[in-house]
């Protein structure tokens, strides 16, 4: 399979880059261009992909609800390799390529007992992996690793997180819950809490927000702050955005909080990590004061950021945000394998 070069999926002016066409529903066609592929940032998805990616990934919810899964893959295989620990993006990927029928080969919580352990560079690794697969997916703790990875491999690559890079299949989903929670995006007031200097998650999701009509907030410890060159971002876009370090300041207006835990594992100093580790915890409490129609969101692991008081509470949308994980990937791999 021939790997398009990295770049914007979709011109406004003149459509997807010559690819072939698919059919969304009777009403709207639009064209697939993510076959053949690397997903490595936010930036390739603009409002005509992600309304096509939303739309495969109700589709794929219709068909886990009806039948469990579909045969669309058989015969594909995923690598899944990863350097970092990992629950819910390996599991979710697993389980997304298992549903559509293709197989895996699952290098996650043990890299540490593949060849890498014996000095094996990452180029080689991809380019061993590719000769078993026909899409990896890469989790790393250096930023730029997936680009890295991209470059030597002739299969699909997929970024599952660089370090305190970008997660982009995570922003995917966390747009995804937003949109399916709420009904709509535009015009939303969205707080995002805690770790904003390392979280990936908070950078992707940043970024594909900033396509739409929406109040940002910012809150959190002045260590853990958002990068300048993100906030630099939101600025040039225009979007109304402030900073804070109480969530008092945003709980009764937002339409979305959404929460990180501070990650111990981004800090050379740990008494910097103890400093901070506890700066937010979302109560009942806290809670009383949101508006009745909210949701709050974690990409989770959680730490004791949000007490377990909170998950009985129906706008708690964090477990409802994994499941539907499972769903834009089975979309995103269907896609990047040219079965959409």
């Amino acid at each position: 399979m021939d790997k398009k070069a990295l770049k914007p999926l979709f011109d406004y002016a003149g459509g997807y880059n010559g690819h072939e066409s698919v059919t969304v529903n009777r009403h709207l066609k639009v064209e697939n261009g993510l076959a053949g592929q690397d997903i490595l940032s936010v930036a390739q998805f603009d409002r005509p992909m992600l309304a096509y990616v939303f739309e495969r990934a109700r589709e794929m919810r219709e068909m886990v609800g009806r039948v469990g899964g579909t045969d669309l893959l058989t015969g594909r295989v995923l690598a899944c390799l990863f350097y970092e620990p990992s629950t819910r993006t390996s599991a979710s990927f697993i389980a997304a390529m298992e549903r559509l029928g293709g197989g895996v080969i699952p290098i996650t919580q043990g890299v540490q007992f593949s060849s890498v352990s014996k000095g094996e560079t990452l180029p080689d690794t991809v380019r061993t992996l590719e000769q078993y697969s026909d899409v990896i997916v890469l989790r790393h703790p250096e930023i730029g690793s997936a680009q890295v990875a991209a470059d030597y491999a002739s299969v699909p690559v997929i970024n599952a997180g660089d370090g305190p890079g970008e997660h982009p299949t995570q922003a995917l989903l966390d747009l995804f819950t937003i949109q399916e929670e709420l009904g709509q995006i535009e015009g939303l007031k969205i707080a995002m809490v805690g770790d904003l200097r390392y979280g990936r998650t908070v950078h992707s999701l940043t970024k594909l927000l900033l396509q739409y009509d929406v109040s940002l907030r910012f809150v959190s410890p002045e260590i853990l702050r958002l990068p300048l060159t993100i906030m630099n971002e939101v600025i040039d876009a225009g979007v109304n955005a402030r900073e804070t370090h109480d969530v008092a300041d945003v709980i009764e207006n937002a339409d979305v909080l959404y929460v990180t835990r501070v990650q111990k594992e981004r800090f050379s100093d740990l008494a910097q990590y103890e400093e901070v580790k506890d700066h937010y915890e979302i109560t009942p409490e806290i809670m009383a004061r949101a508006k009745q129609k909210m949701v709050v969101m974690h990409p989770l692991p959680r730490v004791g950021e949000i007490h377990y008081a909170v998950d009985s509470d129906p706008r708690a949308a964090y477990f409802r945000q994994v499941r539907n994980g499972m769903y834009i990937r089975m979309a995103l791999l269907a896609a990047v394998l040219g079965k959409a």
